[in-house]
This record gives structure tokens, sequence and C-alpha cells, in this order.
């Protein structure tokens, strides 16, 4: 489950031949590898929804070999360049992950958490990908399928089991029969390629890159299809290439497991705030008794039950991908469990704990095709009932989350497309430690096949998405900013090539 990662706050079939939809031609300044943005074939607008200054649409094919073919729109936003055209050094392409995040509300925030004087020298911009937000069409297969409380995702039963089962079918069908003219056509070499148009409607022949999470895939599928046009790039939170992406989500869900420890260890040590235990075990066994306890009478709000033990696993999922939220999810724990107070459940549970149809559908749809997932479902049940075992926080959650897959109608390619940085800029990673949703191992494995990276680790750090934290790592705000500043990288030899401490761990609160 490559969770969409909102910095702030706290995944491959063949195509035709790599083609754009705009002849504009490059502009360079005396300064090597340096570019200047002509505006192309952009028409650039103010935005209605102010997420940044400036908002415009482009039109690219469904289907690369056939450019002629039927197009659809993407939505782009962008923080301009400040500094004088002499000194400005192109675009900067961002994405927060997913798949299936919006990229447009990321744009402004990018610029204000850059330094001033790097962010003065790019044009920031955000995009939806295909199939996501304000592009058109936005991929919708249910609207309703996350709706009210929904069955556990522990079955207990088989009778159970085979109700989660016709749920994860009927979405795959949903989306076939909604999208079934766009669906072999939304994998993440789609997007690259979506991403090259970009560069070209913009007229430079080069672009700038800063991805998080799935969006740290994308750019590797970008500079492995494009190295030619790829001028820097920040990976932040790397998902491991040759996981894709099943057994990512498993390795991901050993991972979640751990970094929940942690939050049960954490509150345990402030058991005078929070009076839940004061061992892991003994907050683990409390949590497991307000799950039992939505299970059988789900929390109600204004308009009927709205936590039950999925939305609830849901809502305290945010704990393992960062420690900014530990305080809250604790306390609403606890004024739930000591008080049977469930207002603020239900609030964590609205800012944390509810999906978005649109993102779920596009995450299916590029997950599902950029590999050829296992269709059988004994093999999907055999792989959670074994993680189930040791780490059973989301071995059921994460395996329903990708359950569509199993009846996907289209099927991707045996192998993912094999990453390689031949022809690459130095490139920068930055990377928890103890990152659970891109664990640290495959993003090592990512690192091997990306020779002219330097990865930049924060050690002890256990939340995903480095550059921009809350609150900020001084020390990887550094690196980054003299990278984009000039692309200076860390020296040191090895996988390891700098490292930075991880912030403290945060106050109890409640």
């Amino acid at each position: 489950m490559c969770a969409v990662l909102l910095v702030v706050v706290a995944c491959t079939s063949g195509g035709g031949t790599a083609t754009s939809n705009s002849g504009a031609s490059s502009q360079a300044t005396g300064v090597p590898g340096t570019v200047v943005p002509a505006r192309g074939t952009l028409r650039w607008h103010p935005c209605a929804d102010k997420l940044a200054p400036e908002c415009a649409t482009l039109s690219v094919p469904v289907n690369y070999a056939d450019p002629g073919g039927r197009h659809i729109q993407l939505a782009l936003n962008m923080v301009p360049a400040t500094a004088p055209k002499s000194q400005q050094q192109g675009i900067l392409l961002i994405n927060p992950g997913g798949p299936g995040g919006s990229g447009l509300g990321l744009t402004e925030e990018i610029a204000i958490g850059l330094g001033k004087n790097v962010v003065a020298d790019y044009d920031v911009v955000g995009f939806d990908p295909r199939g996501v937000g304000a592009s058109v069409p936005a991929l919708s297969c249910d609207p309703d399928f996350f709706s009210g409380v929904r069955p556990d995702y522990v079955p207990t039963t088989a009778a159970a089991e085979q109700v989660l089962v016709g749920r994860a079918k009927s979405y795959a069908d949903s989306c076939e029969r909604r999208f079934g003219w766009l669906l072999p056509y939304m994998t993440t070499e789609d997007s690259a390629r979506d991403m090259n148009s970009i560069r070209a409607a913009f007229g430079v022949s080069e672009l700038n890159y800063l991805g998080f999470s799935y969006g740290t895939y994308l750019g590797q599928v970008y500079g492995t299809l494009f190295p030619t046009h790829l001028r820097r790039m920040v990976l932040d939170s790397t998902a491991d290439p040759a996981g894709v992406w099943y057994s990512d989500n498993l390795t991901q869900e050993y991972a979640i497991q751990g970094r929940m420890a942690a939050f049960f260890a954490w509150t345990a040590k402030y058991d005078r705030a929070y009076h839940l235990g004061r061992t892991r075990a003994q907050v683990q066994a409390a949590y497991n008794r307000a799950r039992a306890q939505v299970a059988a009478r789900p929390i109600a709000g204004p308009h009927g039950p709205v936590v039950g033990p999925d939305e609830l696993d849901d809502t305290f999922l945010a704990a393992a991908y960062g420690t900014t939220d530990w305080p809250a999810l604790a306390a609403a724990l606890a004024g739930y469990l000591n008080n049977g107070k469930t207002a603020d459940l239900i609030s964590e549970h609205e800012q944390d704990g509810t999906q978005n149809e649109n993102e779920y559908a596009v995450y299916n749809a590029v997950e599902c095709s950029d590999a050829n997932e296992p269709r059988n479902w004994a093999t999907w049940n055999a792989d959670a009932r074994k993680v189930d075992q040791t780490a059973p926080f989301a071995a059921w959650e994460n395996t329903w989350f990708d359950a569509p897959c199993a009846f996907w109608p289209v099927t991707g390619p045996a192998r993912p497309l094999q990453i390689h940085g031949a022809g690459l800029p130095g490139i920068l990673m930055l990377q928890g430690a103890l990152d659970a949703a891109t664990p640290y191992q495959g993003a090592q494995d990512a690192h091997r096949l990306l020779p002219s990276a330097r990865m930049v680790v924060v050690e002890g750090g256990g939340n995903h998405g480095q550059a921009f934290a809350d609150p900020l790592n001084a020390c990887v705000q550094r690196y980054l900013n003299a990278y984009l500043a000039t692309g200076a990288l860390p020296e040191s030899p090895g996988l390891v090539n700098a490292s930075c401490p991880a912030g403290p761990e945060p106050a109890p609160s409640g």
C-alpha cells in the first residue's frame, strides 16, 4: 500500500515510441545544463482554487503508440521563478506519491519550503497525473465503495472472506465497465511519458524532478526512459523497483508492524498521560479492545455510523507513517477507552482515515498494470495468513486494499520495467532508516541500480518523507537546497553517502 505522501503532513507495460504532443523547441542559456522555460504550447491563467498562482491544461495521447488517437487532459499549476532569466534553472516538476496523489496541492507548499534563493531559480510545477483529481477524466469506479462501515478486514470465517473477495472483484469489474478504454494506459510508464510531454510543452530540453514515495518510482521510470531529458532529480523515500508491486507490499506490512510497535511503546512510556498501559503489549491490547468494541458497535457520527474496525485501522495507520500524529492518536484512543469519548476518534478518522475513491481507483489502475500480480486468490490468502502470524496490523488491511489486482481486467508484464541509471545525472536520495512505507532495504536496492545517486540517510528516522517534514529537519534541508542550487551531492563513498540525525520524539498531549 504505497500511501500518498502529503509532504508537510505525513507503487509496466510496453508502450510505443516516446512521443510528445508539442513541437516547441528547446531554449538554453550560456550556462551548461541550464534551461529557461518558454511557455511553449501551455496557456497559463490564474488558478481558481488558489493552490498556486498559475494553472494550465495539457492534452496528451491516451496511447503514445497512437499519438493521433484519443487524448486526455492533464491539470497543471505553477509557482513561477522570480530570479532573472539568466539565473533560472528550469522547471521543477513534483509528484507527491500514491499512485493516485494529486500534485496540485503540493506546489505552493514546496515553493514555501525550499530556500528562498533556491526556489527563485525554478518554475515549481505540480500536476495531477492521468486519471487523478482535476485531470480529465478522473477515475471513479464505485463512488460508494468506502461509504458507511465496511466488513471487517480480518476474516474470521470462510464466508466473511468471500464477502471481501466479492467486494474486490466487484470493484475491478466496475473499473472495467466505466474505464475499460483507459485502464491499459494507466501504467507508470504512461505517466512518465506524460512527464516528457509536460517538458516538451514548456519548450525545454531537460526537466528537474522531485518525487516522494511512489513518485520516486515514477522518477526512476522517467530516468530510465528519458535519461537525456533529466537535469536533476530528488527521490525522497524511495520505492524498491525490484518488488513492483506485490512483493513490495508484503515487505511493507512487516515494516508497518515495527512502526506500530514503536507507537505503542511510546504511548506506554507516557502512561501517566494516556492510562492505556505501561508496556507496549498492554497498549497493543488496549487498541485491540477498542477495535473489538467498534466492531460490535460502530461509532456513530452526525449522519450515521462512521468508525468500525476497518476505519479504526485506517486511522491509526497514520502512526506508522510519521510521529507527528502520535500524541493526537494516543489521546483519541485514551478518550474513547477511558471516558467513552468518541469526538476525537471521529476527528482523527476524518483527518487520517478517510479514503479518496479517485485515489484508490488510480492506485489500482497503476499497480495492477505495472506488473502481473498473482491471479490465484489462494496465493493472496496464503501470503496474508503468513504475514498475519508476525505482523498482523496491516496484513489483511493491505491485502484487501490491493485485492482488486487479483481480478483486474488488464494483465501487466511478467516483469516490470528494468530500472537502470545509464546516462543519468547526479541524483539526491533522502531516506529514513526506519521508514515503513518505503523500507530502507528497498531504497538501497534502488541506490544500487542508480550509480550516479547519493543517499542521505536519516538515522533512526521512522517518518515517511524526509524533506519538508514537520518539524523541518535542518540537516536534510541543507542537502536538499544545496543540491537544487548547485547540483552538489555528498561525497562519501558507499551506499550511505551522508547521514542526518532524526528529530526528537513528540511530547505527549491530552
